[in-house]
């Protein structure tokens, strides 16, 4: 195997230290940060984001990947809402976080009395100063499928037509001009 010098400068002394400690093997560990690097920085040469959302309910996990925003998108109704994103990944493959809430509630206080809004007010909301609202942490997922075609099912289809009109665009148009 061949032998490579790394100059550290002083500053960045410490940082090598930490991630050998981390690491157990420095080598191990630049290894696998600058193959990260790289990749990354492909990916945003070809037009794709890091992206990082949140799933499962409350603070959840994290979930990465490399990908492109091809359209976004919800619905709602009196008792909560679903939001959608959909992705293309650097891979090819089509990327739907979705985050739903389905416990929410708005009412106002008319005596001492909670009420939900009746009548015209159900419409266009109450203009009291007493209103209270509340909602509860919805669950988000990420769902990752092959063909635009699978995410019929998934998402209203309002969205889907705007999916499949982006799905064949490139990430990133090389214009010579």
């Amino acid at each position: 195997m061949p032998n490579k010098t790394i100059y550290v400068s002083d500053d960045d002394l410490a940082l090598y230290k930490r991630a050998q400690e981390l690491a157990g093997n420095l080598s191990q560990a630049i290894s696998t940060a600058l193959r990260r690097y790289v990749e990354m920085e492909e990916g945003r040469l070809e037009g794709f984001e890091e992206i990082t959302v949140r799933v499962g309910r409350g603070a959840g996990r994290k979930q990465r990947f490399s990908g492109v925003l091809l359209a976004e998108g919800g619905r709602s109704n009196k008792n909560g809402y679903e939001a959608f994103k959909v992705y293309r990944s650097r891979t090819g493959k089509f990327v739907l976080y979705a985050d739903r809430s389905q416990q929410y509630s708005n009412l106002s206080t008319v005596d001492g009395v909670e009420q939900e809004p009746t009548g015209w007010r159900s419409w266009i909301g109450s203009f009291s100063a007493n209103q209270t609202w509340s909602m509860a942490q919805g669950e988000a997922t990420l769902h990752v499928v092959e063909t635009v075609a699978e995410l019929r099912e998934l998402i209203p289809e309002d969205l889907y037509t705007l999916v499949e009109d982006a799905a064949d665009q490139p990430a990133v148009e090389d214009l010579d001009i």
